[in-house]
Formats: C-alpha cells, structure tokens, sequence
C-alpha cells in the first residue's frame, strides 16, 4: 500500500472506532499495513478498492487493536473465502 492509501484507510478506521485523536496514528498505520499483508495472504487479493478486501482489512485492524485477532479469521471465514473464490474466479477469467 502506498502513503496515500494507508492515509485513506487510517481515516475510515477511526472513524469507524469513533477514534478522535492523533497519539495513535503510527501504531495504527503499522496496524492497517499488517492486516493488509495478512488479508492479502489470506485471499489472494491486493486491490484496496475492492470493497470486501477493504472492509477485512478494516476488520481485522479492528481486532488487532482490540487484541482479539486470534479470533478474526473464524469470524470472517465465509466472507475470506467468499473473496478468495472471487478473485481465482477472475484469474481464470484472465486466462480464459
């Protein structure tokens, strides 16, 4: 993810947290970058503008910060397949 994706995502990420100051924003950043990488590893999927990969990028962050990522991939395992079957779908459209 570049700065200005990263930046994007930290603004919907507080505001869906009702988080209202800055003293957190590095480690949040650190955050979101992590939960990119691990949906990512998950799904098979990079594209930011997706809105389900955002939304589990934002979820996850969500429980990371909450320390309950243990329990992340169990609660969203049919939305994590339902994306990665999406996005090999659309491989196979590529290919086709």
């Amino acid at each position: 993810m570049n700065d200005d994706q990263v930046e994007s995502l930290l603004t919907e990420f507080k505001a869906r947290m009702s988080i209202y100051h800055s003293s957190e924003d590095d480690e949040l950043k650190k955050m979101l970058q992590a939960s990119y990488d691990a949906v990512n590893r998950m799904t098979g999927v990079s594209d930011i503008k997706n809105a389900q990969f955002k939304e589990l990028v934002i979820e996850r962050t969500r429980y990371v910060y909450n320390d309950q990522v243990e329990f992340f991939e169990d609660n969203f395992l049919s939305t994590i397949i339902g994306l990665s079957l999406q996005a090999y779908g659309e491989e196979d459209d590529d290919n086709g």
